[in-house]
């Protein structure tokens, strides 16, 4: 078996274990922070409990409560919510490194943005990997990460910054999955660094019956709340590689900012939500930030060539045949491909015809070729629009 084909299957195990293990680690993010959120006071008046939550569900009650410091004595089980968080990460890193630093020359580099070598790409995206942590974990050790507001307003900053630099180092598709990739890396860290360090001190403390440190468990939820805005702007970054429109685009950095607010003011109307607050002016702010970016990155609208002056089939195949066939047949020829991207094969005519719509769009954004790496001139480019928007006719 061939590498290309045991990378293809690499790349399907990893990201479906990535998209399982994600689940589980949002599912109970999202649970426990709506949790905490919708918890009313203790009608026992028992001192130890902060609040508590009675719910059905399954076909059953469910009371759930939460101590204000830690229960008189430990049960025997005690559940942990750490492994979504540590499995999510490391397949989600394993794949970054199969595929954004495994083909960094196709997926990461672009040479029109900044003509590196494979290796200092792939330096440098452990650099801003490494540096995303230690930066954001030294400001949330200042009094600046307990205050919400200035910890929002330094991380739209950040994220600014951050991907007006990525987008002038990388491809802009490498650009978007190095932020949502460092992003990752924060949240699954938080988990790992300063949450589950935090519950083991707390642990600890009660099963030796020491008074428990109120810092402890504020690190922890403090981090759990940047977890909490950080995912909606996280799943839209891993699914943007298929969306060029957005990572081609001349401003793609500031759309990159742009779609992770939406995300994070939907977030904030359903964090409301659980604590009984019905204000749907977050909701609406984020509909309106995707509405005004989806009118921003609209194509301009092309009157469809004159019959006489539309290429004709014949020159559609024959640019198609150089340009795009050693990757769009179903045996690629491009080493980097097992299989021809999203299944879209062009060998025939009437596969050119069927999918022209799949692949205009990949044309017009020029996502394809990946770095022009056949060089499909800007000549070339307009043609194959052309005979699209003439009707994609064979005769």
């Amino acid at each position: 078996m061939d590498t290309a084909y045991l990378a293809e299957w690499a790349n399907l195990l990893l990201r479906w274990l990535h998209l399982i293990t994600g689940m589980a680690w949002i599912g109970a993010s999202f649970y426990f922070m709506g949790l905490d959120q919708s918890l009313k006071p203790a009608k026992d008046g028992n001192p130890l409990i902060r609040g508590e939550q009675w719910a059905v569900h399954g076909g059953g009650f469910y009371h759930k409560q939460k101590f204000i410091a830690g229960p008189e004595k430990l049960p025997e089980k005690l559940h942990w919510s750490k492994w979504e968080a540590y499995w999510t990460w490391m397949s989600g890193f394993s794949l970054f490194v199969l595929m954004y630093w495994g083909q960094a020359s196709t997926y990461l580099i672009d040479p029109d943005v900044a003509d590196l070598a494979p290796w200092e790409a792939i330096a440098i995206s452990i650099a801003l990997l490494v540096a995303a942590w230690a930066v954001y974990d030294v400001i949330c050790r200042t009094p600046w990460g307990d205050d919400g507001m200035a910890m929002a307003i330094i991380g739209i900053l950040g994220l600014a910054l951050t991907a007006y630099v990525t987008t002038r180092i990388f491809s802009g598709r490498g650009a978007y999955l190095q932020v949502g990739a460092m992003i990752g890396t924060i949240m699954a860290a938080n988990v790992l660094m300063v949450i589950m360090p935090g519950q083991r001190k707390m642990v600890a403390a009660v099963a030796n019956g020491t008074a428990i440190d109120p810092k402890w468990g504020g690190m922890g939820k403090q981090r759990s709340i940047h977890n909490n805005y950080t995912t909606l702007p996280v799943i839209f970054l891993m699914i943007s590689p298929h969306y060029p429109m957005f990572w081609q685009h001349e401003k793609a950095w500031l759309l990159l900012v742009a779609m992770a607010l939406a995300g994070a003011l939907v977030r904030q109307f359903f964090n409301l939500r659980h604590q009984g607050i019905q204000v749907y002016d977050f909701w609406l702010a984020g509909g309106v930030v995707v509405v005004l970016v989806a009118v921003f990155i609209a194509p301009p609208h092309v009157a469809p060539p004159a019959r006489g002056e539309a290429p004709t089939f014949a020159e559609v195949q024959t640019i198609m045949s150089q340009r795009c066939m050693e990757c769009h047949q179903p045996r690629p020829t491009n080493p980097a491909f097992a299989a021809p991207p999203k299944g879209v094969v062009l060998h025939t005519p009437s596969h050119i015809q069927r999918q022209a719509q799949a692949w205009v769009t990949q044309v017009r954004s020029e996502a394809m070729p990946p770095n022009n790496a056949t060089g499909l001139t800007a000549e070339e480019r307009g043609r194959l629009l052309a005979w699209v928007a003439a009707g994609a006719r064979r005769d």
